[in-house]
């Protein structure tokens, strides 16, 4: 397999649930973007089953876009997708549109790590920010503070083993460890 067939197939995510079940999304090679690894996926939105039809999403640093992709395949009714990376964006917008899905999927570029606005609340935060730097501590802090959460927001959080969650007003419901990463689903109380 030559070097340039291997490195495009490392940039493509597949949907592994739900009326997109299959579709592979192209993202961009960006420094820091690393993709929720399928089996991770899957166990999420086990966790996610009973609550995820119908409901508000947030994707934070939304990278490939495979969460929010996910929620809105298994009946997400929206998800707004957030990075900082314009050629990030741009891949993501390129994916709304081969999923015909510019009804339920808004893209923002903004640097998650601060805080935004939208018009709506949230039900679903999917948080898995580049592991370099300390973006979670600061992006949790503004997202619980706003307006856009409420008390039955679930927060999905992926980051290393060894990282403490800051004492925050959030109960840990599920939490999974594979390899290095640890994933978590909160609810704020």
């Amino acid at each position: 397999m030559s070097k340039s067939h291997r490195a495009k197939q490392s940039n493509q995510v597949r949907i592994i649930g739900g009326n997109w079940r299959g579709r592979k999304l192209q993202f961009p090679s960006v420094d820091g973007l690393r993709p929720t690894p399928d089996r991770v996926r899957e166990t999420l939105f086990n966790w996610l089953s009973t609550q995820i039809a119908g409901s508000h999403c947030l994707d934070l640093f939304a990278g490939s876009g495979a969460l929010g992709f996910e929620a809105l395949s298994r009946g997400a009714s929206s998800c707004c997708f957030v990075d900082n990376s314009k050629q990030v964006l741009t891949a993501l917008r390129s994916s709304v549109q081969t999923l015909n899905c510019h009804d339920r999927a808004t893209t923002l570029l903004a640097d998650s790590g601060s805080a935004i606005t939208l018009d709506q609340s949230i039900d679903v935060v999917f948080l898995d920010p580049p592991f370099a730097g300390d973006l979670l501590a600061g992006t949790l802090d503004w997202l619980l503070k706003s307006p856009i959460v409420h008390s039955e927001t679930l927060i999905y959080v992926e980051s290393t083993r060894e990282y403490e969650l800051p004492a925050y007003e959030l109960s840990v419901i599920k939490e999974k460890t594979a390899g290095e990463v640890i994933s978590r689903l909160l609810r704020i109380y």
